[in-house]
């Protein structure tokens, strides 16, 4: 009956089919309905169950489900079940896993929740998917600077720093150093030098998963992927036998940062020397080397100078009484970072960092360079003693009078009795400076003949300097810069406790304390954009023809915004209904408070710290301000995403201060999102600031740029192999620069190129071009750019000026554009998600 069994399978397998076909149909219409009523669990459970029963739909219902799967895990992320979040993902990718839009958005996932080198995975996946597709391609870029850190391509187009470190691993293994551990291996690049020149086993290290796999990329391609083998481990978690074989006779590292010891080179040297390396030569023995251990670097000497610098000032000192018709108080103090720093328990950088050949307004040495110290690295007591070691006290004579701004410092990295490399301002390199900001002092000039005073100490695996300060002439010591000093004398010792107590006395008392961040405090002395915001405000909250005898009223009827003091003929009057001001500007910002000086103003605040909350308490009561006049916002919303909103049910707002330019030179991200939301919270008359903003850029040459952004072929990495792959997290975009000390040759006048207006996006075009002529033959490598903030048509803001707290941008161009004077180029212009790029056609 074969007949009959093959219409009976026929009929089952008919009627499965239309079974499934039901059951697709109906979690189709369930998925439909539970769209509708937002139960998008539900919803993307169904459509799970149709895509697994019907593969054929998924292009059919492919959008629908991005957007059930997105809707999901919002929620999920917003009830902190991130497990159940990346499960959904992760069936999704099952289902569509050549999809960048999925992929770009788990990444967005695991980047907010602090998982970067996944996120960066996620990125350039969904680039390599779709290398179009702009949101995953800035979100890459975003993730890049993150994960390789910039300076890796300046140090790989160093190529005589490279040159000195090939050439003393060279000798060092050609003396009979044959195994070789190199820690924290970046690229790869000292591991190959070490191979290439002979040696017959060699280790390396990286912590940064990211950067692990990027070496393994490299050593591969210049064939020694069998030869060096490469652990993703710290190196204080290598154990022998198990990580390798046995202790190595050299250990070659770079991990020292512009404050010498600041990526932990002490702490993984002293672990190398007790665990990993060979014993330490003998002195006076000739041994072979291959018996002994030894480091590269052998050894570094530090310098430091004291100096004057505007640019430092204004990012660690407020060098301002009154801001806007705003009184600092002498009730608070504000302090940078650093000096929080220096008085810390914590684990803190006690330094920054500045090119100094390139600072803005350049710098001035008040102090000839002097030694603070030395260490050796191939002497492990040397090490030990470092971090055990009490505070040493220093003495620099001045030798030209000034302002005491900060002691920087730099250092001589010995690599052997042969080469050396100096990060010294002077000198050409891919190192930076340290710089130690002086702050907390009464009087910061010195003059000629004074000593500036230090204390210097290495802890927490950081250089600390600390205790700046000056002693004048007067006090007849003669002072000379030494290392190792144990005092300063008895005279010296009573000068400095006498300057430490006029110090005290000014710290002592009722004074606030507030630490702002460098940028935060260039901000607060950017005077320009508080005058200009004044100016802006006072046409929204001041009537069109105000008495001049009449002062303005707060909520309570009380003089706002003039002292009575100076007007003894104002008294309270009627009260006056009063205007909503709501500042949602990054970070430390008084404009509340100068907002409240101009009327009878409820001023709202999005600033959280509550150190910094306390400071603008301080100084609204030093201002006259009645309590209830200023409000911290964040405090009143259960969520910050609702921070644009009405400040009363019945109530909308007279201004919305907006940030709109990082400091970085970037634009915000989602500023035009939260634009349009203000638009809709604005009472009649009631303005954004700032209301529009225009985009200015020109085209430059500049070597400089070209080298921060890009390993440049071959020849600075000496024949190896290694910009294809490091190249793969260059960035377009270069932020924090300075175009008045950028090395670079314009090659055309300043355009405009964009307008982006907040108050009426009507205006507004995602791309535009713009012809640009060449007034200078050269090559275009790069396009810098700024703004210019306009609060209103009469009232604006360049961020290029010279006190300006912002930072300038460039976009740098993959390849350079040869140009005669007389060109004209078009530069084509496009702004995405608050990103610009630019594309530049002949």
């Amino acid at each position: 009956m074969p007949n009959s069994n093959a219409k009976l399978h026929s009929n089952h397998r008919g009627g499965r089919e239309a079974s499934r076909r039901e059951l697709v149909s109906r979690s189709l219409q369930s998925a439909e309905h539970c769209l509708e009523n937002q139960d998008f669990g539900t919803a993307y459970a169904h459509y799970l169950l149709v895509l697994n029963l019907a593969p054929e739909l998924k292009t059919t219902v492919k959008e629908t489900f991005q957007f059930t799967l997105f809707k999901w895990a919002e929620e999920l992320d917003s009830l902190a079940r991130i497990q159940d979040l990346f499960n959904c993902y992760e069936q999704a990718l099952e289902l569509y896993p050549n999809d960048e839009v999925i992929c770009n958005s788990m990444g967005e996932h695991l980047f907010r929740m602090g998982f970067r080198d996944e996120a960066a995975g996620y990125f350039h996946r969904a680039v390599k998917l779709n290398p179009a597709f702009a949101d995953a391609r800035e979100n890459f870029h975003r993730v890049a600077n993150w994960l390789v850190e910039r300076w890796h391509f300046t140090m790989l187009n160093d190529g005589r720093r490279n040159r000195a470190y090939r050439g003393a691993i060279e000798r060092a293994v050609r003396a009979g150093s044959a195994t070789v551990l190199d820690i924290g291996t970046g690229t790869g690049i000292l591991s190959m030098f070490a191979k290439k020149a002979g040696a017959s086993s060699v280790y390396a290290c990286e912590l940064s998963k990211t950067m692990y796999e990027l070496a393994r990329d490299v050593v591969a391609a210049n064939n020694m992927e069998r030869e060096i083998k490469l652990l993703h481990l710290k190196s204080l978690d290598i154990e022998i036998p198990k990580h390798i074989p046995e202790r190595v006779s050299l250990v070659v590292t770079e991990t020292v940062d512009a404050g010498l010891f600041g990526e932990g080179i002490v702490e993984s040297l002293i672990h190398a020397w007790e665990h990993l390396l060979l014993q330490p030569k003998p002195k006076n023995q000739d041994i072979s080397a291959g018996h002994y251990g030894r480091v590269i670097p052998a050894s570094a000497t530090v310098f430091g100078m004291a100096v004057e610098c505007t640019e430092i000032r204004r990012h660690h000192r407020v060098g301002v009484q009154e801001v806007a018709g705003v009184s600092l108080s002498d009730s608070v103090r504000f302090f940078s970072p650093t000096h929080a720093a220096a008085g810390s328990e914590e684990t803190l950088e006690p330094y920054t960092t500045e090119r100094l050949s390139r600072v803005p307004g350049g710098y001035r040495a008040l102090t000839q360079p002097c030694q603070l110290m030395t260490v050796d690295f191939n002497d492990l007591q040397d090490l030990k003693s470092l971090a055990t070691r009490k505070p040493w006290k220093l003495s620099l004579p001045v030798t030209e009078g000034g302002t005491l701004d900060a002691v920087v410092v730099w250092f001589v990295l010995q690599l052997d009795d042969e080469h050396s490399l100096s990060t010294s301002p002077s000198e050409e390199t891919c190192w930076e400076q340290a710089v130690y900001p002086v702050q907390g002092l009464p009087d910061y000039s010195v003059k000629t003949g004074d000593t500036v005073v230090m204390e210097v100490c290495c802890q927490d695996c950081y250089l600390k300097i600390q205790k700046i300060s000056s002693l004048p002439s007067e006090c007849g010591m003669d002072f000379s810069a030494r290392d190792e000093t144990p005092g300063l004398g008895n005279e010296a010792e009573l000068c400095h406790a006498l300057a430490g107590l006029q110090t005290s006395s000014r710290q002592d008392g009722r004074a606030a304390v507030c630490v702002l961040e460098p940028t935060e405090m260039a901000l607060l002395n950017d005077t320009a954009y508080h005058e200009c915001f004044r100016a802006a405000m006072a046409k929204v909250l001041l009537p069109p023809n105000p008495s001049r005898d009449s002062p303005s009223m707060d909520i309570d009827g009380h003089s706002s915004g003039m002292n009575p003091q100076e007007h003894p003929e104002s008294s309270p009057g009627v009260e006056t209904e009063a205007l909503y001001v709501l500042d949602v500007s990054e970070g430390f910002s008084i404009l509340p408070i100068v907002a409240g000086k101009l009327g009878p103003v409820r001023a709202y605040s999005s600033v959280e710290k509550e150190q910094q909350q306390a400071a603008l308490h301080v100084i609204a009561e030093a201002n006259h301000f009645p309590k209830e006049t200023l409000e911290f916002w964040l405090s009143h919303l259960e969520e910050e995403s609702v921070v644009l909103q009405r400040p009363k049910s019945d109530k909308l707002w007279s201004i919305i201060i907006l940030d709109v330019i990082e400091t970085s030179g970037l634009i915000q991200q989602e500023v035009m999102e939260k634009a349009a939301i203000s638009r809709c919270l604005l009472h009649s008359g009631g303005k954004i600031f700032p209301q529009y903003v225009l985009v200015y850029g020109m085209l430059v040459e500049s070597e400089s740029l070209l080298l921060e952004s890009a390993v440049q072929g071959t020849e600075p990495t000496l024949g190896l192999s290694i910009a294809p792959f490091i190249n793969q997290f260059k960035v377009p975009v270069r932020v924090y620069l300075d175009l008045s000390t950028l090395p670079c040759v314009p090659l055309s006048e300043p355009a405009e190129l964009l307008r982006l207006d907040l108050m009426n996006p009507l205006l507004n075009s995602p791309s535009r071009e713009v012809k640009i002529q060449i007034c200078k033959t050269g090559r275009v490598t790069a396009i810098p750019f700024w703004y210019h903030i306009h609060l209103d048509e009469e009232h604006s803001l360049d961020t290029s000026a010279e006190s300006s707290h912002w930072k300038q941008a460039a976009v740098v161009l993959d390849e350079p554009l040869p140009v005669q004077a007389g060109d004209e180029l078009v530069l084509h212009v496009q702004h995405h998600k608050s990103n610009i790029s630019f594309t530049v056609k002949r």
